[in-house]
């Protein structure tokens, strides 16, 4: 299985890139892994909320391949204990040749991305900023990989 954590533009701070691509060599130990980094929109403070969630849809639309199993970081998702996600990813492992994790723009998904999502998952109920998101996701990408190989990197 592959996978691809698709974003809404680039990652701001040199320790939350860092941070980021030290999980990405680390999760690639396990699995193919990679990032994928959509521009963010040009002139974006002359649209409003609905219009920059629609023109960054297309777009997320566009970087997602038919057959992958799409889905969206999303505050309203499922919330996952660290093993439970392991369990998770363990089970798409089997059953999907590519997932894509998606963390949307400063407003959220439009509906046609929520529309295309095969599933939701929330990392906390507490409002995170985008570029958080990123380096806790990775990390749990990682910590995921761990448990699924009984490593000792995640402590009960």
């Amino acid at each position: 299985m592959k996978v691809t954590l698709l974003l809404v533009g680039k990652t701001t701070g040199r320790l939350f890139s860092e941070g980021i691509d030290d999980y990405v060599r680390r999760v690639n130990h396990y699995v193919p892994f990679g990032v994928k980094v959509i521009p963010e929109l040009k002139n974006a403070k002359s649209l409003s909320e609905q219009q920059q969630k629609e023109k960054e849809g297309e777009l997320i639309l566009k970087n997602i391949e038919d057959r992958s199993y799409v889905v969206l970081l999303d505050e309203r998702g499922k919330e996952l204990r660290s093993v439970e996600f392991a369990s998770w990813l363990g089970n798409k492992q089997q059953t999907q040749r590519h997932v894509v994790f998606v963390v949307g723009g400063p407003y959220g998904f439009s509906p046609a991305v929520y529309g295309r999502a095969d599933d939701r998952i929330s990392l906390s109920r507490m409002t995170l900023s985008h570029q958080m998101v990123r380096l806790m996701f990775v990390e749990q990408l990682y910590r995921a990989c761990t448990i699924m190989r009984g490593e000792p990197y995640h402590h009960e």
